[in-house]
């Protein structure tokens, strides 16, 4: 089932000079907010459920090693400017990243938040929501391409190591 997801968050509008005045990190950490806050918003709307089972399912969308399947499934979908932005961000100094991912996978997610920040603050919410909803129906396939288990990684809250089946199985109960 595909489903279109529609969300209401503040306009804002700069030009493109006022938000390159922006580092790519604090994009990213704007970005950030605007990616787990879809990510809660339709888990909330898809069902009611107890809190810890939200959490779970949105930590496995919004880590590091989902995001960067993420970037390599929208890329080919971005054009010039888009992928400016995103090489600004995966290039960006000062990233340190956790111990359950890889620095290039770190670097990857933060691309994406770096996207979802710029686009936000051009005010261009419809293409914030196009890009969400490739990425949240983001074909099995594709996500079996990649298994999040790590070998000697820690299963401490808000680590992503969990199985890709697991992922899969709890997002279709909550489609049921």
């Amino acid at each position: 089932m595909y489903y279109v997801f529609r969300s209401v968050i503040t306009k804002i509008k700069l030009d493109k000079r006022e938000i390159n005045q922006y580092s790519p990190l604090a994009l990213a950490f704007l970005g950030d907010v605007i990616y787990e806050k879809l990510v809660r918003e339709y888990l909330t709307l898809k069902g009611n459920m107890p809190v810890a089972k939200l959490h779970k399912l949105s930590v496995e969308k919004v880590c590091a090693e989902y995001q960067a399947r993420a970037v390599k499934l929208v890329k080919p979908m971005l054009n010039e400017g888009e992928l400016d932005v995103l090489r600004r961000g995966r290039n960006a100094s000062g990233i340190n990243a956790p111990k359950h991912s890889t620095v290039a996978e770190y670097r990857h997610a933060t691309s994406l938040e770096c996207l979802f920040g710029y686009l936000h603050l051009s005010g261009n919410e419809e293409r914030v929501e196009e890009i969400f909803n490739i990425i949240w129906n983001m074909p099995d396939e594709f996500e079996r391409s990649c298994n999040l288990t790590r070998a000697g990684s820690s299963n401490r809250a808000g680590s992503c190591n969990r199985t890709k089946a697991s992922t899969s199985e709890s997002i279709k109960e909550l489609e049921e």
